[in-house]
């Protein structure tokens, strides 16, 4: 793996810390974003840990050449967990997660950090990224076949699937979104949330994997790209139309009863927040009146989630192979079952408009 850090004491700091793992290796150090292209061109490394502020040009002219010109793993190593609008920059230009810098020895929390960073190094390190192409054609029914370049098939007549109208050819009526991500979640949670209408007639309830420490800028950082407020989810709050709700850090989010459950119950999936739980509650909270909507991930988490809401008639989508850095989470809930189609990135939001238009609904 690279380095990129210009603090001679970081440098050492990351050199100790992955050294010790035995899981990795530290393959060079770049003390500047210039050394660090021209260190890749020559020896590609499997993973790419990098700081933001750097001397010349900076991590965002960094991430945005790597993954135009060889698409790389790149994890934002962040040293205050307060600011989050350096690294979310960074996620948005193509970078993969963002880690909290473990800092001195002498901190009561540095072996906790310092096994989170090199986990996720290891797991981005198995990440193969590629330039994906964003398709302007229509999307297609989850149960049809993929023409062979894996592109989605034209849908047949450019309109809505059945799963979205009733039998009078009227929009069903929905009642809340629930949108799940992981690994490249952010820069896709952005576009998606970015081209909602001011005003959605919907609430949003999103769960995004990421350390704890950052779920708050996350949210703020989320706010400045959508039209929507964006919050954390509060215990007790009653979901509000038009207001994107963030599964706050470490809690899981559950609707039930009308409000906004948190708990710090066991870990599902490996994770919490968990997409299982927030899509489950959902089911049980919405019925056929709501949306799910899976995202790029690795792992499994909110597949079976997104099968609960496919049983009782919700209106399931996962994002299509084209477009997802990791296929995982929404290829797991196609093969169970459970999407009512896949859709390129794209398209999604394009789709949760359609299936909000008030002018199209059935009374």
């Amino acid at each position: 793996m690279l380095v990129v850090e210009d603090s001679p004491v970081i440098q050492q700091l990351l050199s100790h810390v992955i050294g010790a793992d035995p899981r990795l290796e530290v393959a060079g150090i770049a003390s500047s974003g210039e050394q660090a292209l021209r260190m890749i061109e020559r020896a590609v490394p499997d993973v790419v840990s990098l700081d933001i502020r750097l001397p010349g040009i900076d991590g965002f002219e960094v991430t945005s050449r790597i993954m135009r010109q060889n698409p790389l793993p790149i994890v934002v190593v962040a040293s205050d967990v307060r600011d989050l609008d350096i690294p979310m920059r960074a996620l948005q230009a193509g970078a993969l997660a963002v880690v909290e810098k473990p800092g001195s020895v002498a901190r009561a929390d540095y072996q906790t950090v310092a096994h989170h960073l090199c986990t996720q190094l290891v797991i981005m390190s198995q990440v193969k990224v590629i330039r994906h192409r964003i398709t302007a054609r229509p999307p297609r029914p989850a149960n049809s076949a993929a023409p062979p370049d894996g592109a989605p098939n034209d849908a047949p007549d450019g309109g809505l699937p059945d799963a979205a109208v009733t039998a009078d050819g009227r929009l069903r009526r929905f009642r809340a979104v629930g949108l799940v991500a992981s690994t490249g979640g952010p820069a896709a949670l952005a576009r998606v949330l970015k081209d909602l209408s001011p005003g959605y007639p919907l609430p949003v309830f999103v769960v995004q994997h990421m350390g704890a420490p950052f779920m708050a800028g996350f949210a703020n950082w989320l706010g400045t790209v959508s039209p929507l407020p964006v919050k954390l989810g509060e215990a007790g709050l009653v979901p509000r139309p038009g207001i994107v709700y963030v599964a706050p850090g470490d809690r899981h989010m559950r609707v039930e009863n009308g409000i906004i459950r948190l708990s710090d119950d066991p870990l599902v999936c490996g994770q919490r927040p968990s997409g299982e739980e927030l899509f489950r509650s959902m089911a049980r909270a919405y019925g056929a009146s709501g949306i799910g909507v899976l995202l790029t991930g690795m792992g499994e988490d909110g597949a079976r989630g997104l099968v609960d809401m496919h049983k009782v008639g919700a209106y399931t989508i996962a994002e299509h192979a084209s477009t997802a850095v990791i296929h995982s989470m929404p290829g797991t809930a196609v093969r169970l079952g459970g999407a009512v189609e896949e859709l390129p990135l794209d398209r999604v939001a394009g789709r949760l408009l359609q299936l909000t238009s008030d002018d199209k609904m059935a009374s």
